[in-house]
């Protein structure tokens, strides 16, 4: 799981970071103001939760249980729905994509809960 989550983490900060210098440089000229936002948002939070995959590899080393592995899951869930969702609506113009948005973001909330909850019962 370490590894794993390394490997993820680290791949992800890196799209992350790319995702971010092309909002700020290829996009800027070509789509309206509230959807740069949203690129930026969606860039913001896939570095975030990149970063938290790496800090759940280094919890792992001395805390085992399921509920690492579960916020790494949802966190990763949250990156694909959440920032993922808002990269396709600012590619494709598709509202629909939005309304994936909020289930990203709940999995996002639910992996920050999840890991609270497990570090409330470590021992």
């Amino acid at each position: 799981m370490t590894r794993g989550w390394v490997l993820l983490g680290a791949l992800s900060a890196a799209a992350a970071v790319a995702a971010g210098a092309f909002g700020a440089h290829g996009l800027k000229a070509s789509v309206a103001p509230e959807m740069l936002a949203a690129w930026d948002t969606a860039a913001r939070y896939q570095l975030a939760h990149a970063v938290a995959l790496v800090a759940l590899a280094g919890l792992a080393r001395t805390w085992s249980g399921p509920t690492l592995r579960l916020a790494g899951a949802l966190f990763v869930a949250g990156t694909v729905f959440f920032c993922g969702s808002l990269y396709l609506l600012v590619f494709t113009g598709v509202r629909g994509f939005g309304a994936v948005t909020p289930l990203g973001g709940l999995a996002f909330v639910a992996g920050w809960l999840v890991l609270a909850w497990g570090a409330l019962r470590a021992r």
